[in-house]
């Protein structure tokens, strides 16, 4: 849109995470509503969209006994199993994890979710209502103003914004409403926020800390990957005894998956010697106090989240001690987070953010040993003098000498079954390596003695009956016995044992 050649007054309406209204006219006068936070303010925008849909939720259910179709939805985007799940997560939910739940609330829009009705059509009143006030502070009733829609909420959901202008010319008719896109309004936007920023300055630095991380990983979206291949990649080749994939019968295309998945093991046996460095760089690591870090996108990064999860209950480790970075975050943990693997600039942030020294190691996983979230992440941890391993099952990379990780681990498997579906052959692969590399990490820790979990941590019935038979395989006690002794010792086994003998 281009402006007037005649200034008229503007007012910027922002609802993304948080929200609130920025205006300036003519004469110079500027109005800030708004942006108070998520609990004094933050009307009309993702988090109270979110924040509503959770709490209209429980009271549906509260009031009918039925759980309603819109808590379907988000219980589904949360992957929890009933309501009470709720309970938790919100009282830990940070502002962007709940406004996250209104992508949900817009879906159950389209498919006419009378509460997700309700509960737009409440936040697009709100956010035209201060608008409108925003307005009315900076000329009289009648007047031509822009108003100009901005951040996520409104900008990539059209039809709320059409809502939003709707109530907005019902407050004010003579108003002009457009989204935020041209340079022109753009300059506007910064201009007034600026100006904000300086007259409440106890949240300047927070949205300062913001703007520069936005900066800082754009600088480096686009970076591409920094190994290149010098042949495709074994995971995107054909395999032949696949060819005719669709029209073998299921119990002959059973064996033939069967057997391409029995071939792994012996393949990664000709990688042992690499794998040994592995271990025993995760081994120094842990000595010297440092930390385990997992990084990968898609199916890669879902297998690093697994194993990292699984340390605390079986070593009674840290949950800090063995970590798994997956990009996109969490919520790609169960479905596709479009665009995030190709963010290198995200993996570096990932990096800054964990805190990685010289003492840790960061293991980057990348099928191909080509994704350039994986890059980012391996380029940075480089950079602050980490341990660096880059397991691949690509053995064509060409990988500069000023970037290359202090360990490659690249098996040849061969082609997938079916073409380029890493979540077989490689995923197989993948998930033996990490289970090596903690399993044998931990038992030079001295958390396993024989091959008994001395460090479990027993969280559940059925590993507290496993922890009394450890204590019984070490000591020659009976059942009883070896459980009073896990009571007394706060069910710590090798305290258990130490009491026994």
């Amino acid at each position: 849109m281009t402006l007037s050649s005649k200034p008229v007054p503007q007012v910027v309406i922002v609802s993304d995470t948080g929200s609130c209204c920025y205006g300036k006219n003519p004469k110079g006068q500027s109005v800030e509503l708004g942006g108070w936070g998520h609990l004094l303010g933050d009307k009309g925008s993702g988090y109270e969209i979110g924040l509503r849909a959770l709490k209209a939720s429980v009271y549906r259910y509260d009031e009918s006994g039925a759980w309603p179709k819109l808590g379907e939805r988000l219980l589904r985007a949360l992957q929890f199993n009933e309501p009470a799940d709720l309970i938790g997560w919100a009282e830990a939910a940070t502002k962007s994890d709940i406004a996250g739940l209104a992508n949900e609330v817009f879906l159950a829009w389209e498919q006419r979710d009378k509460i997700a009705s309700d509960i737009l059509t409440a936040a697009a009143k709100s956010l035209a209502r201060s608008a409108a006030t925003c307005a009315r502070r900076l000329a009289t009733p009648g007047t031509r103003i822009q108003f100009v829609l901005a951040g996520s909420t409104l900008v990539q959901h059209p039809r709320f914004a059409t809502q939003v202008a709707r109530e907005l010319r019902q407050l004010w008719p003579a108003a002009t409403v457009t989204p935020l896109k041209s340079e022109s309004i753009r300059q506007l936007l910064r201009s007034t926020i600026s100006k904000a920023a300086s007259s409440r300055s106890q949240r300047s630095d927070v949205e300062g800390l913001k703007s520069g991380v936005t900066e800082r990983k754009a600088e480096t979206a686009r970076e591409g990957p920094i190994a290149r291949s010098a042949r495709l990649s074994p995971t995107e080749e054909r395999n032949p005894r696949s060819m005719n994939l669709h029209k073998l019968p299921l119990a002959e295309a059973i064996k033939l998956m069967l057997s391409e998945e029995a071939g792994v093991p012996k393949k990664l046996m000709t990688e042992r010697r690499a794998i040994e460095q592995v271990v025993r760089a995760i081994v120094r690591a842990f000595h010297r106090g440092g930390r385990l870090f997992y990084v990968g996108a898609g199916t890669s990064g879902r297998l690093g989240v697994l194993d990292a999860s699984e340390c605390p209950p079986t070593f009674r480790t840290p949950p800090d001690l063995v970590q798994g970075i997956i990009a996109g975050g969490q919520a790609a943990l169960w479905k596709a987070v479009e665009g995030a693997e190709d963010d290198a600039g995200a993996g570096r942030c990932a990096i800054e953010f964990r805190g990685i020294t010289r003492r840790d190691v960061v293991v980057g996983i990348a099928a191909s040993g080509r994704t350039p979230f994986v890059w980012g992440a391996l380029a940075e941890a480089k950079r602050r003098g980490a341990t660096t391993i880059l397991l691949c099952f690509n053995p064509f990379l060409q990988i500069p000498r000023a970037v290359r990780p202090t360990i490659i681990l690249g098996p040849k498997l061969g082609p997938e079954i079916l073409t380029g579906s890493t979540r077989l052959k490689s995923g197989t692969a993948t998930k033996v390596l990490l289970n090596i590399f903690t399993t044998l990490a931990m038992v030079r820790l001295g958390k396993v003695s024989s091959n008994l979990m001395i460090d479990l941590q027993p969280g559940n019935e059925k590993l507290r009956d496993r922890a009394v038979r450890i204590v019984q395989e070490l000591t020659g006690v009976n059942y009883a016995r070896a459980q009073g002794a896990l009571n007394e010792s706060g069910w710590a086994i090798k305290k258990a044992v130490e009491r026994l003998t």
